[in-house]
């Protein structure tokens, strides 16, 4: 095997009491010193089944524009379909290894796509405590089934139900986000690629960490999609920053978790926030989570819509095609 997986790693280090060292975070990450122990504010909770229309948009505007992120209720996707999603996901990661492997990512395929550890440079040459499986959800001309789990035997039809449901929360969210900027309700969809939308899902698997006050299951990041959908598992993790504090996300059962993307924050010209966030890992239980990441195509032309921009609201970031912008990103160039 040419890669040690963080599951292998954990296995072999849950005895000792310790993490090998390109594991442990600087001091200015490490979670026993960064987040903060005094009252944590809430993450907006919306209800989507509020008959106050105009009231559900705004609040979802709001936190937006404050948070970046907020957790929705009654959204409509059935908890059974969540649950059926999560439990082939957990069977997944439960295989041998051996099975795991025949999804590996391709190296220098340019594609996310497939079971691997390791995503992002780290300029300090750590490494995050986190295993994942990425494969795309939609729309079907972008699925590729040979990194789709034949094991568990329901894995495709639990992903397609859950992505069938989902494209209607991502419709009311883009929707409620378009209209809170003062724009018709269909100005974000089409200016994110319309129904040309990709949604690439991810499997993130934490597995018990000996030393979670040293290590972090994903670095602080914003995500570079335009809009992220999550469900997590019930292990805490969750950290988004805001006032200067690193804050717990409280979780809430059978909550979808909004994150509002770089590609929204760009076209809302930085009156919406792309939400800086990273994961914790826990001592005793294997975190998880299924965030599906809502992207333009890359050949989309992503930039502040020109409606939002004026004399005295200039373009706060460049236009560029999304696939470069998500090179630069990967790679840590400047935008």
């Amino acid at each position: 095997m040419e890669v040690e997986r963080v599951q292998a790693i954990a296995s072999m280090t849950a005895s000792l009491g310790t993490i090998p060292a390109e594991f442990i975070r600087s001091e200015h990450e490490r979670p026993d010193i960064t987040t903060y122990h005094g009252p944590v504010p809430d993450i907006p909770v919306v209800d989507l089944s509020a008959t106050d229309r105009a009231g559900v948009t705004k609040a979802i505007a709001e936190a937006a524009q404050e948070w970046g992120i907020f957790q929705v209720v009654n959204h409509r996707v059935p908890i059974e379909a969540i649950k059926e999603l999560q439990r082939v996901g957990k069977e997944f990661f439960e295989l041998p290894q051996e099975e795991k492997e025949a999804y590996a990512t391709v190296p220098d395929s340019g594609s996310f796509e497939g079971y691997g550890t390791r995503l992002q440079k780290d300029l300090e040459g750590k490494k995050a405590w986190v295993d994942y499986l990425f494969h795309n959800v939609w729309p079907q001309s972008k699925i590729t089934y040979r990194f789709w789990p034949n094991n568990p035997p329901e894995y495709r039809k639990a992903n397609e139900e859950y992505a069938k449901y989902l494209q209607g929360v991502v419709d009311e969210m883009l929707t409620s986000l378009s209209l809170g900027l003062g724009l018709e309700s269909h100005v974000l969809k089409e200016a994110v690629g319309g129904d040309e939308l990709e949604y690439l899902l991810k499997i993130n698997y934490y597995p018990p960490c000996p030393r979670p006050d040293l290590a972090l299951g994903v670095v602080a990041h914003t995500d570079m999609s335009a809009i992220t959908i999550l469900v997590p598992n019930e292990v805490p993790g969750l950290q988004v920053f805001k006032d200067d504090h690193w804050f717990d996300a409280k979780y809430i059962p059978n909550a979808l978790i909004v994150h509002i993307g770089d590609q929204i924050e760009i076209l809302s010209n930085g009156k919406y926030k792309s939400v800086l966030h990273r994961t914790t890992v826990n001592k005793e239980k294997a975190r998880m989570s299924w965030p599906v990441f809502c992207s333009p195509p890359g050949e989309m032309i992503v930039g502040p819509l020109p409606q939002l921009v004026s004399d005295e609201n200039s373009a706060k970031f460049k236009t560029k095609k999304y696939k470069d912008y998500s090179y630069c990103k990967i790679n840590k160039l400047p935008q």
